[in-house]
């Protein structure tokens, strides 16, 4: 595996483009995603449930970033009060849904990275 290559396609993961040519738009509207790259032509759903891997994405990355937080509180403050809960509740609600694009994109990268598209003849 080209290093260099598997930055290049996450770096386009996190620009929200296409991780074939890094020019189209993954996305028209909030939540709504565009079917294939303008530019390219890369179908981006290559087939139904295709994204179920971007929900591990946003699992893994919102119970990190939860986990992370609580243990820093915890060594700070020495105690788990209400209150961190409380926003904890909140964050596990509010990050899954803001990282929703990013953790699609992300996705469709690392399959990229894993499983190219032919080269075209």
């Amino acid at each position: 595996m080209d290093i260099d290559r598997a930055k290049l396609l996450i770096r386009r993961g996190v620009n929200l483009r296409c991780p074939e040519c890094g020019q189209g738009k993954l996305y028209r509207a909030p939540f709504r995603m565009c079917t294939s790259c303008e530019f390219c032509g890369l179908v981006y759903e290559r087939e139904q449930g295709y994204f179920v891997g971007a929900i591990y994405v946003n699992v893994i990355v919102t119970e990190s970033l939860l986990l992370g937080s609580l243990l820093i509180y915890v060594l700070l403050a020495r105690d788990i009060s209400e209150t961190i809960i409380a926003i904890l509740i909140v964050l596990a609600v509010i990050l899954p849904l803001a990282f929703f694009h990013h953790s699609r994109s992300i996705w469709m990268s690392v399959d990229h990275i894993i499983n190219p598209r032919e080269a075209k003849r």
